[in-house]
């Protein structure tokens, strides 16, 4: 089924658009008149994250999705939407992951961890009506889901497949992937989509295993042009209002603008982002990752990162209250097993090296370096 001229495989997360070269990884069903498609992964770790400031263990990151379509006649289509994780078994400190920042546990902001995400990580709805060839109005939203900002979350870009660690600049760019409250409208075509968000501002709380109260605080607007099957390109802006726990008073205007290229063996993405504290600076980060398929079985992926972040101390440390400019490189290596059937098994690593200011070396070290070990299993 198509959305406006977009082939399914052209779907991101929440109403996101990626290449439609771009495949869709899961496993499809017809079940009457639906449309079903399933997708998930289990994806084990070991991790050393280097110097003074790092940490070391084992997790597991896990996400499972069920999506439904079908047709309602004249031109309608009805999509159902749902996505799960067990990361809440984590604890509400996550993983290791030097250098990033967002959200707290215990009531204390987390920094050099990733926090888990909840369990419910989208529960919504988007109908399609179809207004001209290849076009189509549409309306999605739900308890949980994702507004019109930014690109698609980094565990959906096929840049980020084999990338075993969330990226540092994730509270930039997709940090409302999971948002309690949203709704949407938009315009779909072939080659382009232009849509807005009304949606609850403030980010997930530490009790990763409800569903929050739903609110419509906030908005945003994104414009996605698509010129070629192989390029999907976006633009966006919202305004969150109070988004962050320990700061209620300051809103934020993010910007975002980036550029997702899928063709044959390769995927990359670019992306740029000034998050706007109001009242307070505006703090960029530049992303730039790629997959790249030396055949079936063996694939090489990399990334860098550079972020403004100013949450790395409290306040009254001696390096609190201070911007800096940080940054994070990972190659990596991942191996699929020949193995048959609707799973999918994948062994390999990364390492991970950083830029920063030499004022951090007393709390960093000079040349930190974080390496990770990984067995992903994913329903394909």
């Amino acid at each position: 089924m198509d959305h406006g001229g977009m082939a399914i495989s052209g779907m991101g997360s929440g109403t996101a658009r990626l290449p439609a070269a771009e495949p869709m990884e899961g496993l499809h069903i017809d079940a009457g008149d639906w449309a079903l498609m399933a997708h998930g992964y289990l994806w084990g770790m070991y991790t050393d994250q280097g110097g003074p400031r790092g940490d070391e263990g084992a997790y597991v990151q896990s996400m499972a999705m069920l999506t439904g379509e079908r047709a309602l006649g004249d031109g309608a289509r009805l999509q159902l939407k749902s996505m799960f994780s067990l990361e809440p078994l984590m604890g509400r400190r996550g993983y290791p992951n030097l250098f990033a920042t967002g959200e707290t546990a215990f009531g204390e902001k987390l920094v050099d961890r990733q926090h888990p995400h909840d369990l419910f990580m989208e529960l919504a709805a988007r109908i399609d009506v179809d207004v001209a060839p290849d076009t189509s109005l549409f309306v999605y939203g739900g308890p949980v889901g994702e507004p019109a900002l930014g690109p698609s979350a980094f565990m959906h870009r096929g840049s980020a497949r084999w990338n075993p660690d969330s990226p540092i600049t994730h509270h930039w760019f997709d940090s409302t992937h999971i948002t309690y409250g949203v709704v949407t409208a938009g315009l779909a075509a072939k080659r382009f989509q232009i849509e807005a968000s009304a949606f609850r501002g403030r980010e997930p709380d530490e009790e990763r295993w409800d569903i929050e109260t739903p609110r419509l605080d906030s908005w945003s607007v994104r414009a996605t042009w698509l010129p070629t099957e192989n390029l999907a390109i976006q633009a966006s802006y919202g305004r969150l209002e109070s988004p962050e726990a320990l700061h209620p008073d300051e809103d934020e205007g993010r910007l975002t603008a980036s550029a997702s290229y899928t063709r044959g063996p390769l995927a990359a993405t670019l992306a740029w982002s000034a998050k706007n504290r109001i009242p307070g600076d505006t703090l960029h980060a530049w992303l730039a990752e790629a997959t790249y398929d030396l055949s079936d079985r063996h694939s090489l992926f990399g990334r860098f990162e550079l972020t403004d972040n100013d949450e790395l101390f409290d306040h009254d440390d001696p390096l609190g209250d201070r911007t800096y400019r940080v940054g994070k490189g990972t190659l990596g290596y991942a191996h699929r097993l020949p193995i048959d059937g609707p799973l999918g098994v994948a062994v390999g690593g990364a390492a991970s090296l950083y830029t920063k200011p030499e004022a951090l070396d007393a709390a960093y070290g000079e040349t930190p370096v974080s390496l990770v070990g990984f067995v992903k299993v994913t329903l394909e």
